[in-house]
């Protein structure tokens, strides 16, 4: 795998004008097929996409971890998730993206359905979902009156069948627990974790303590809040890692840290191994 200075973020697919429309949906062939059916691994800032594969097949690569594409098959790619594909010719199906503007907004942190939305995921393609997209394809390629109201509808009722998929494959009552007050200390995290900013910062800017926001986290998650910024930035690092040719050191002044070894302590810890070693492990890998 040729590594980059940095990660690609883009908001749809390389274009740099921001998504003009409700949502956009497209067929798998009509971007792929001007790559040679392969799109290197990027990410988008404040898209979510989902994925949905008819017939065909190939590999996606979610934040360093390879998947096998087996149509009928549904990918759940959130925002600023890494991720990658490389699709057999003729491969058939949907691309949908959403601006994550139109979740947040549409759908109420303690109902759930967003966190679990935040799961990337590969899974056979749930009942229905082919009839919806079909549905949102046809309703995207006109201008019939309504057409922003019925695009919005269609698109919640998609990520919603989404939803209950994943939740179905994955320990959801942790995320359904979650709080409002959660809710936004997770959009905290996601905007200072590389500030390396102490959990009482989070919490004064929450107005709660660091016990009530440790609490919070816990009922949530079965984790300290400091853990899960903590693995936020391990995250980012492993992301780094893989898909960049930045040393450890830069990574480690791109984190926050001051010291590369500090962040070199860091990362050992929560991985099992030194930032050096962990990118040799990818090269022997590979």
């Amino acid at each position: 795998m040729t590594r980059s200075p940095s990660i690609n973020s883009y908001n749809l697919f390389g274009e740099t004008a921001e998504l003009a429309d409700v949502l956009h949906i497209e067929t798998i062939r009509a971007r792929s097929e001007l790559h040679d059916w392969e799109l290197r691994p990027h990410r988008h800032a404040r898209l979510h996409q989902l994925l949905i594969l008819t017939s065909g097949g190939g590999a996606a690569e979610i934040d360093g971890i390879s998947h096998s594409l087996h149509p009928p098959c549904l990918i759940n790619v959130p925002r600023g998730v890494v991720h990658g594909f490389r699709f057999g010719a003729g491969t058939s199906g949907w691309v949908i993206t959403l601006a994550s503007d139109l979740l947040d907004q549409n759908l109420t942190a303690g109902e759930g359905v967003r966190a679990v939305l935040d799961l990337p995921a590969v899974l056979a393609l749930p009942e229905g979902l082919q009839d919806l997209a079909e549905q949102l394809f046809n309703e995207y390629g006109h201008r019939d009156f309504g057409r922003a109201q019925m695009l919005r509808g269609l698109a919640l009722s998609l990520t919603a069948a989404a939803a209950r998929a994943i939740a179905a494959g994955q320990d959801a009552a942790s995320h359904s627990a979650a709080s409002p007050l959660f809710a936004r200390f997770e959009a905290l995290v996601e905007r200072d974790f590389r500030l390396r900013r102490p959990l009482a910062e989070y919490a004064a800017e929450l107005a709660v303590s660091p016990t009530h926001l440790n609490r919070i986290a816990r009922q949530a998650t079965g984790q300290p809040a400091s853990a899960l910024v903590n693995d936020r930035v391990l995250r980012e690092a492993r992301r780094l890692l893989i898909y960049t040719n930045l040393t450890a050191a830069q990574i480690a002044y791109e984190l926050g840290f001051n010291e590369p070894a500090h962040f070199s302590r860091v990362f050992a810890k929560g991985t099992g191994m030194p930032p050096r070693k962990f990118r040799q492990r990818l090269a022997g890998s590979a």
